[in-house]
Parts: C-alpha cells; sequence; structure tokens
C-alpha cells in the first residue's frame, strides 16, 4: 500500500481490563467501528490512548492488533510519548516489527525545550534508527516546536512526513501550514477549530473529538472537499459542545464514558485515573445528545 495519511484519523483509546491488561478484543472492535463509517487511518497509543502510560509491551501488543484488524484497509499510525532518544527509538523498533505505517513521535520534553539543532538531529535519529516514517507531534505545552523548527525537519528529513499540531493553538497551525515545505502534511489537532483548520488547508486531523464521533467527523470532512460550507458549519456547532464536554480532567476517562454511552466497549482506564463523578458524565450525555449522536446508555 502506497503512503497516503490525509483526512479522518481518530486516535483510539486504549482499552485495558479491570487487571489492567490490554482488552484486545474491545480494541479490535473499536477499530472495525472506525472502520465500517470511512475513516481515512487510524493511530493508536497516542495521547488519547494514554501512550505515556504504556509499556513497550503493552504498545506492541495494541500496535499489533490494530495492524491485523485494519488488514491494509488503511494506514495505522502509532504513537509514541516517551523522553529521551533511546527510549523512543526502542519503543520504535519494537512497534516497527508490529507492520504500523508511521510513527507519530512528541520532541523529548520533561522540564525543558530542547534547542533546534537538538530537536532537528532527535527526529534525524529516531527515522534513521526505525525505518519508519514520522509524524510530529507537537503537542506538549512547555516545550512546542516552533513552526520555524517544524519546517526545518520537515525540509531536512525526508522521511519526517508531517506533523500533528495538538494544544489549541490554531496561530500555530497557520504558520505551520504557510511554511511547510511541499509535500510535509500539516494536521489539526485543535478540536475546538476543526473545520477552520480545514480551510487553511490542513490535509486532516488527528485528534480525540474524531474518536468519540466518528460519524460527525467524516461527514464534516467530505462536506468540506465537496465545497459544502453550510454542512461543514452545522457539523462544527454539533461538535464543539462534545469537545467541550471531554476536554478536561481525566479526558481519556471522559472519551471512554462517551463511548460506553454508544454501546462501545473502551475498556478500563489506568490508574491513577478514576471513573467520572456525575456531573461530568450528564456534561458528555448532554453534549452527545445536543449532537444528536445514539445513545444505549
Amino acid at each position: 500500500m502506497t503512503l497516503d495519511i490525509h483526512g479522518i484519523i481518530p486516535p483510539l483509546v486504549s482499552p485495558f481490563t479491570a487487571d489492567e491488561e490490554p482488552d484486545l478484543d474491545a480494541l479490535r472492535a473499536e477499530v472495525r467501528h472506525h472502520l465500517d463509517l470511512g475513516v481515512h487511518g487510524l493511530c493508536v497509543t497516542g495521547s488519547t490512548g494514554d501512550g505515556q502510560m504504556l509499556s513497550i509491551e503493552d504498545s506492541v501488543a495494541i500496535a499489533r492488533a490494530a495492524v491485523e484488524e485494519t488488514a491494509g484497509r488503511v494506514p495505522v499510525i502509532a504513537g509514541i510519548i516517551r523522553d529521551s532518544t533511546k527510549d523512543v527509538i526502542a519503543y520504535g523498533r519494537a512497534i516497527a516489527a508490529t507492520g504500523v505505517d508511521a510513527l507519530q513521535v512528541t520532541p523529548v520534553h520533561y522540564l525543558f525545550q530542547p534547542d533546534e539543532d537538538t530537536t532537528v538531529e532527535y527526529y534525524r535519529r529516531v527515522t534513521d534508527e526505525t525505518g519508519l516514517p514520522v509524524v510530529i507531534y507537537n503537542v506538549i505545552p512547555y516545550a512546542l516546536i516552533p513552526a520555524t523548527t517544524v519546517a526545518r525537519v520537515l525540509d531536512e528529513i525526508p522521511n519526517v512526513i508531517g506533523v500533528k499540531q495538538s494544544g489549541g493553538n490554531i496561530h500555530q497551525l497557520a504558520d505551520l501550514l504557510h511554511m511547510a515545505p511541499e509535500g510535509g502534511k500539516v494536521f489539526t489537532a485543535v478540536d475546538d477549530l476543526l473545520y477552520p483548520s480545514y480551510l487553511l488547508g490542513a490535509q486532516g486531523a488527528i485528534s480525540a473529538t474524531l474518536t468519540v464521533v466518528p460519524e460527525l467527523c467524516v461527514a464534516q470532512w467530505a462536506a468540506v472537499q465537496r465545497g459544502d460550507h453550510a454542512a461543514a458549519l452545522e457539523i462544527h456547532n454539533k461538535l464543539l459542545p462534545v469537545w467541550r464536554a471531554i476536554d478536561g480532567p481525566n479526558m481519556t476517562v471522559r472519551i471512554k464514558a462517551a463511548l460506553a454511552m454508544q454501546g462501545r466497549n473502551g475498556g478500563h482506564s489506568l490508574s491513577p485515573l478514576t471513573p467520572l463523578g456525575d456531573a461530568e458524565r450528564e456534561a458528555v450525555r448532554g453534549a452527545l445528545v445536543a449532537a444528536d449522536v445514539k445513545l444505549v446508555d
């Protein structure tokens, strides 16, 4: 399969059993659910999948199950959220053996921000030593990679194929779209501004809202592609309250609660994450009802 990463790429949750073991049956069901709705790719073990909490063994198991269930129908991207080049490469090599199509990699970030040359060399080593294409995951709020540095990485390292811009910063997204070299793809994770992101030229989205209501997000992307901006705006106004309801403490727990309300199995969460309280649960439910999402719970 020629690697063509674009469009709606939901970052899946990582379902766990009560004993904190990967629930691969639940994961496979989520893969099938998204494929049936026409998504253009899938991302596992990212922040929506609690990637920062996963062991290398669990990351590999989740990636392998997703690749097997997808069976080449769409690209599968695996996230790596670690804090040293050595760890990222170790995870990347292990995950590469599962057959994923690309990696989504944060910068190293704990309590410091690497300078530009360090960042460029970091991504060069990751691509060289894992052998996989890489999407930069620009999400760490105190270590956001400047747009100029991202553009340099995209320009100098052929196997860095794109960037996922998160952190609620559409201003940096606009800068990235302006500066990215030809062939460097920019994906939005600015959940409350997906529609404007597409209008600015984002080649797709990899963001939590896509996981909660993939059918709406696929429909919005299709509306933008055919120039039906009235429909795209209508969907934006449904998606916005959903994002507001899931964007908060224990976000992945909120997402899993939203899945359960739809009859989907997001599994248990890893400690120290705890179940939602009644007020948070009702806020999520209310947003889904307002968006005309069919609920079973």
